[in-house]
């Protein structure tokens, strides 16, 4: 509320007394008299280009490596500075020659556009400089609580319940493969504790980590449910904040199992050039109830709007019994 203020005040002050004195510096008084249409078009050309510097925030683009869109802006800008530095007498001027007329106008133009862009954009970075502050802020406190979180609800009891009941399943019955799923369960074990304080950890490793997960909970299911996982990395050491993408995981395996009924988990996780996707698709076999379930994924949004603000998107979609997740994050 405060930085809203702030900003209307600002925005009033430039708009009210600021642009209005620099305005009456030039022989406007002339130009409402002469050229009446020539003023009225420049001043409403100022105060819509100081609209626009604030309307497109031009700073959060530059974050958001949209360079292409400040490019054309700054085009637009200079096409219009350029067309009313030119704009057409209305009447034939008396008290200057004609060539001097016209090199004053565009001297004006130029000047006043400068002005107004010079000015709007100091607002702009000073704001986005007490936004930056503001998020690191909460980034602190994001992170202060999702470590205790983590401890708390990341080793889930039903899941440790399971995971355990059908290892023991494979010790009784001898299997070859109870060696290895001990080993799998232990690794993590090891890593929701290594990493849950960490900032950020390899592709590679949480790849990994999803990995083992996976094969752990297949442990417990039967030929009803087909699972496929497929994962591809062009760049494993290219770092993310862990345990970003389990959450989709694991309600994946939650609501998308049967053991009576035929369904299917298919998660895909892909890094090219920067770009990580994931997508999980799974058939509905339990209901949600009261949104509950929900909750992680809408934690997991807030936390990317932390760390990667207007550099992700995530959907959330359920059609045909079937509930797919896609998001992207441009890392680099």
């Amino acid at each position: 509320m405060n930085q809203k203020r702030t900003t209307v005040f600002v925005d009033l002050l430039f708009c009210v007394v600021i642009l209005p004195l620099i305005i009456m510096l030039l022989p406007v008084d002339k130009w409402i008299v002469r050229h009446p249409i020539f003023a009225t078009t420049m001043v409403t050309y100022l105060y819509a280009l100081y609209y626009a510097i604030r309307r497109i925030h031009i700073p959060a683009l530059i974050i958001a490596r949209r360079y292409g869109s400040i490019v054309c802006f700054a085009a637009v800008v200079m096409g219009l500075a350029w067309l009313l530095s030119h704009f057409p007498f209305e009447s034939p001027p008396k008290y200057l020659p004609l060539e001097s007329r016209i090199q004053q106008r565009v001297q004006a133009v130029w000047l006043l556009t400068l002005v107004v862009v010079g000015f709007g954009l100091s607002i702009e970075l000073m704001l986005e400089l007490f936004r930056q502050i503001l998020l690191r802020k909460d980034m602190e406190t994001e992170k202060q609580k999702a470590e205790l979180a983590l401890y708390k609800t990341q080793i889930n009891p039903h899941f440790l319940f399971n995971t355990l009941n059908s290892i023991y399943g494979l010790v009784i019955s001898k299997s070859d493969r109870a060696e290895q799923a001990f080993a799998k369960f232990t690794g993590i074990l090891q890593y929701m504790y290594s990493h849950a304080t960490d900032d950020t950890i390899s592709i590679s490793e949480e790849v990994g980590y999803i990995s083992a997960y996976i094969d752990l909970q297949s442990l417990r299911l039967n030929h009803h449910t087909k699972v496929v996982w497929e994962s591809s990395i062009d760049d494993g050491t290219v770092q993310i904040p862990p345990m970003i993408l389990i959450t989709f995981v694991e309600n994946a395996f939650k609501f998308g199992t049967s053991p009576q009924h035929d369904c299917e988990i298919a998660i895909r996780v892909s890094l090219c050039n920067g770009l990580l996707r994931f997508e999980s698709v799974n058939d509905v076999m339990r209901v949600r109830g009261n949104g509950r379930t929900f909750v992680g994924i809408e934690n997991c949004r807030l936390r990317l709007e932390l760390l990667y603000p207007q550099r992700f998107t995530l959907s959330t979609t359920e059609e045909a019994g079937k509930f797919k997740v896609i998001m992207t994050i441009q890392l680099q």
